[in-house]
């Protein structure tokens, strides 16, 4: 191996050439699948969706989530509904996931994740029917808070949708809820975690933490079956997702404990909309981000917050009533242009 090689390459992925979601295809798109690298030589494989007939160049948005999903899912229907408002769409698979590269499998990472959106964000701006000044982003659930964290780091991005949020750096470091936010509780996560990745190193595989289990306990929390109704049913099941089946490895949750994805968020210039149900278990998450966010001078409405009323968590990832996509659709028409 040559040390002085500083090329990133793109590995060749096998990619299914069938129509593997879980949502019918629509007439009025163009679809086809792509691969780029990300900054760290990963490989990944994204979905393409463009209006039929479109001329470009034509304003452009990455869509990556939830977190425990791949773009056959909710990310995809975003892509595909966008693409017939008039967007050049990528619905990607990130890092470690899906039919993405990466090893090993299941893993995550605040900042290889971050970079995944930016990484798709290259693929567009260098795109001859894309508009390089008109590209945005939509994250979906965990991928809403990493949407956001990458609008802070990346200013090619020029408009972010975070739906049913969540900021995965503080459920995973304080509990859901803020129920586990202390030294004791962090350290004792921190003390388990650690046990697990000497394990791992043995087994050389490392335990997966298991999706959404196919039996759902009597106890259940609502957002729990709301999850399981999605995921293990024929609403949203999908054999490649993480959620569907067995997780992701049960070591991905070390660097959130230490890393606040919303750290940066005040610093965020360009323009963002948080849209959340009244009724998730997950509004806190997108109603403390949207406190964070300050008004850019000059530009007294480009930060937003939409709520909408009775809606669930789960019900943004897929129920057409309910995703306010004429919403989104004038949100990108005005800061993407």
């Amino acid at each position: 191996m040559n040390n002085n090689d500083n090329t990133i390459n793109v590995k060749k992925l096998t990619l299914t050439t069938e129509w593997d979601k879980v949502f019918p295809k629509s007439d009025k798109v163009e679809h086809s699948k792509v691969t780029f690298p990300n900054r760290y030589g990963i490989t990944l494989a994204a979905d393409v969706y463009i209006p039929k007939g479109a001329n470009g160049p034509l304003p452009a948005i990455a869509i990556c989530g939830p977190f425990g999903a791949v773009k056959e899912q909710s990310s995809g229907l975003y892509a595909q509904e966008m693409a017939e408002r008039g967007f050049y769409t990528l619905a990607f698979d990130p890092s470690f996931t899906g039919e993405s590269g990466g090893q090993p499998r299941y893993m995550t990472s605040p900042d290889i994740n971050t970079e995944d959106f930016s990484a798709a964000v290259d693929f567009l701006v260098t795109n001859p029917a894309v508009n390089p000044e008109a590209v945005g982003v939509i994250g979906i659930c965990g991928w809403g808070g990493i949407a956001i964290s990458a609008a802070a780091s990346d200013p090619r991005i020029k408009a972010t949708i975070a739906s049913t949020m969540y900021d995965m750096s503080r459920v995973d470091s304080n509990g859901y809820f803020d129920s586990a936010d202390s030294a004791e509780a962090r350290n004792a996560l921190r003390k388990s975690l650690a046990a697990q990745r000497t394990d791992d190193f043995v087994s050389g595989t490392p335990k997966l933490g298991g999706g959404v289990p196919d039996v759902l306990p009597e106890d259940a929390p609502q957002f729990f079956k709301d999850y399981h109704a999605y995921y293990k049913t024929s609403r949203g099941y999908h054999p490649r997702s993480l959620n569907s089946n067995g997780g992701r490895n049960v070591t991905a949750v070390i660097p959130w404990i230490n890393f606040p994805l919303m750290s940066r968020a005040d610093e965020i210039e360009s323009a963002v909309m948080i849209v959340h149900g009244e009724k998730a278990h997950s509004f806190y998450f997108g109603s403390d981000a949207y406190k964070r966010l300050t008004v850019t001078p000059g530009k007294e409405n480009n930060k937003l917050f939409m709520v909408i009323p009775g809606a669930s968590h789960t019900d943004l990832y897929d129920r057409m009533d309910v995703i306010p996509f004429d919403n989104m659709e004038i949100f990108f028409k005005e800061y993407l242009k």
